[in-house]
């Protein structure tokens, strides 16, 4: 007979501990995945925007390295060689698959939150996103849900609830903090309209993005209250009764899936989920998981011994989280609501958000090149991302939750000018240099043989053609302009500039 957690008299967490904890590291997973295939171009030493010139300015602005490290914690600061960025990464991605196997504790997990914090923390505009410091906290809060060192998948040390409620925080900062940006920034989502342009504009188009586009508008109307129950109603239930969180964890989850499947979102909305899941006990995870989990569960649960030390120890979090509460409490209520930012250098209470305001034109920024002499007639060759749209019969791929860092990048820079985002002018040089780091960030190597002569960026204007019967273009687009003027390994400002940038 299967043990039920439905009826006890008090909500237990052995299934929502080992369900937070497995997909945390997978989320871990893809993210170290990510760092292991993208961080040497990026921010080796021979990448965009090197680690060690980067360190050297953040202690010469603060004043010495120690300053540099309370300021910005990260192993990085010991060493950080392309061998340090790849050993960090190629550990991190082994110790994320042990916990999604089922095993971990508070040490694998603290180990895991100190890697990605350094990567985080010299990762530069890589690592700007709000999932990045999301990700840090909900992996500081993880460690203080197992004991800490037995790595059984069901441990006889009981999750401390205080953490749990630490989780359900969380959630109610990063869901209630996007639904207040978004109605303070934006009139298109107060009058329900962010939807008609938001599936064609957000950075990148999934498989299904053009589906959505053109759906009625009433129901994209219809979407956007939708938004406004996962994000500004349910969080308020998160701490209420046990009917009351499942509904609010449940709409939550919900949300966080529709957004998966409309577009490329990374990895933030499989993170989101795993603070919502401590809204949901034992007695919702019984109906779901497989009888030989909830056996283990019901058992983990019979020979339970609670650990003083465990429980000091998160009461200790919760003292700490409390008081580094505040600013993003009082941040939620300013009218200067600010969105992903972090009081303290450990990234451990943040203040979330996502889309305050929503673009209704979709600009892209093409790169290309030639071997011609004359570049004013010159065949030009694109460099197609791997993400982005580029052609228009190209139909967007899934990407997400693997995140494809440059293409995020241009896609804000595509809203600004080159000026604002120096690296591309560093991305330009390595592209006639054939680079094959920064060229392996891109689809393929329209130059494969010999680097191009020049190079340049065209900025376009995108929309979703609307779906025909037979084949037809998937995107239309505009030629604005010249984005990057055309450039040479010859041209003596372009050469001056990089070298006053430190990058030659």
């Amino acid at each position: 007979m299967l043990y039920s957690f439905e009826h006890t008299s008090t909500p237990q967490y052995w299934l929502s501990r080992f369900v937070i904890l497995r997909l945390l590291g997978a989320v871990y997973a893809v993210a170290f995945l990510v760092a292991i295939t993208q961080v040497l171009p990026l921010i080796g030493s021979n990448g965009l925007l090197p680690v060690d010139h980067y360190l050297h300015q953040v202690s010469i602005a603060l004043g010495s390295k120690g300053a540099g490290f309370m300021r910005l914690p990260s192993v990085f600061w010991f060493w950080h060689s392309d061998q340090a960025l790849l050993l960090v990464s190629w550990t991190g991605l082994i110790l994320s698959l042990i916990v999604v196997a089922g095993y971990a504790n508070a040490f694998l997990m603290g180990v895991l939150w100190v890697l990605y914090l350094s990567l985080v923390h010299v990762g530069q505009d890589w690592y700007g996103y709000g999932w990045e410091i999301q990700l840090t906290e909900t992996g500081f809060l993880a460690i203080f849900l197992c004991p800490l060192l037995d790595m059984r998948p069901f441990p006889k040390r009981p999750p401390p609830l205080l953490v749990i409620i630490l989780f359900r925080w969380l959630i109610f900062r990063i869901m209630f903090g996007a639904g207040m940006i978004k109605y303070r920034g934006d009139a298109v989502w107060r009058n329900g309209t962010a939807l008609y342009y938001y599936f064609e504009t957000q950075p990148i188009p999934g498989p299904f993005s053009r589906w959505f586009h053109f759906l009625p508008h009433s129901l994209l109307r219809l979407g956007v209250w939708f938004n406004w129950l996962a994000e500004l109603l349910a969080p308020w239930f998160v701490f209420g009764p046990r009917i009351f969180r499942h509904i609010a964890g449940s709409v939550i989850i919900l949300f966080q899936f529709a957004i998966i499947l409309s577009g490329n979102l990374s990895f933030l909305n499989w993170l989101t989920i795993v603070p919502a899941l401590a809204c949901l006990d034992d007695g919702f995870w019984a109906k779901l998981l497989p009888g030989v989990l909830v056996r283990k569960a019901a058992k983990a649960e019979e020979q339970a011994e609670v650990s003083q030390p465990m429980q000091y120890t998160a009461l200790i979090v919760t003292c700490i989280v409390g008081l580094l509460s505040f600013q993003p409490a009082f941040n939620l209520l300013s009218p200067k609501q600010i969105m992903n930012t972090s009081f303290d250098p450990l990234e451990l209470v943040n203040t979330y958000g996502a889309f305050g305001s929503v673009g209704q034109e979709r600009f892209n920024v093409v790169f290309e090149g030639t071997r011609d002499l004359n570049p004013d007639s010159a065949n030009w060759k694109v460099y197609p991302y791997k993400g982005l749209p580029v052609a228009p019969d190209q139909s967007p791929r899934q990407v997400a939750p693997y995140q494809l860092r440059l293409d995020w990048q241009m896609w804000f820079a595509a809203m600004s000018t080159a000026d604002q985002y120096p690296w591309t002018y560093h991305l330009a040089w390595k592209l006639l240099h054939n680079d094959p780091g920064v060229v392996g960030l891109f689809a393929r190597n329209p130059f494969p043989g010999k680097p191009p002569r020049y190079i340049r960026a065209v900025i376009y204007r995108y929309r979703f053609s609307r779906p025909t019967p037979g084949s037809g273009p998937y995107w239309e687009r505009e030629k604005l302009g010249l984005w990057l003027p055309v450039l040479s390994v010859q041209n003596p400002q372009f050469v001056a500039y990089l070298k006053g940038q430190g990058w030659l």
